[in-house]
């Protein structure tokens, strides 16, 4: 993807996340606080845009996810090891589609990972990422956005899952 055409995505992304005033809140909180590689990720993200897309009304969950190593195994089958980073979370995420993370700098830039690019988040297109999560929690979770999200196209889960326990550092810089 050319660069002009993610920046194109990324003030649209903008955009849209700006039409929800919780998660507005949230980012110039959090941007106070000055905390190390935090981010707004995956569903307060990603489903913001959808209903943007979908003229649905803005709603937001967020949920602390840095402990997740200690209860992912229990709650999915599978073991996570802890993270070293943000986006090495972001990168094990169920779908690709959900591998968004933004935050705001306290001058008010914003920062947007997104390894998988946003072209699917705003076409509404849910595509597998077999990196950690099993593929009965990726149709858990893809069956419930669609009773939201009818208009969503999810595509289904590759034929060989790799199941593997991954511990990945941060994505080199471009």
């Amino acid at each position: 993807m050319s660069p002009e055409r993610m920046d194109e995505q990324v003030e649209t992304l903008r955009e849209a996340l700006s039409r929800n005033e919780v998660l507005m809140n949230v980012l110039v909180g959090a941007a106070d606080l000055r905390l190390p590689g935090w981010c707004l990720t995956a569903g307060c993200v990603v489903q913001t845009v959808w209903n943007v897309v979908t003229g649905r009304p803005a709603a937001v969950e967020i949920r602390n996810e840095a402990r997740v190593h200690l209860w992912y195994e229990e709650k999915f089958g599978v073991p996570c090891l802890p993270y070293e980073s943000t986006e090495a979370a972001i990168d094990s995420f169920a779908a690709t589609t959900c591998c968004v993370g933004v935050r705001t700098e306290s001058d008010g830039r914003w920062r947007v990972y997104a390894p998988h690019g946003l072209s699917d988040v705003f076409d509404l297109v849910v595509r597998p990422n077999p990196v950690l999560a099993p593929k009965h929690v990726y149709e858990t979770k893809t069956a419930r956005w669609r009773e939201q999200w009818p208009d969503l196209t999810v595509l289904p889960w590759p034929e060989q899952e790799t199941g593997e326990v991954l511990r990945r550092g941060p994505r080199p810089s471009p």
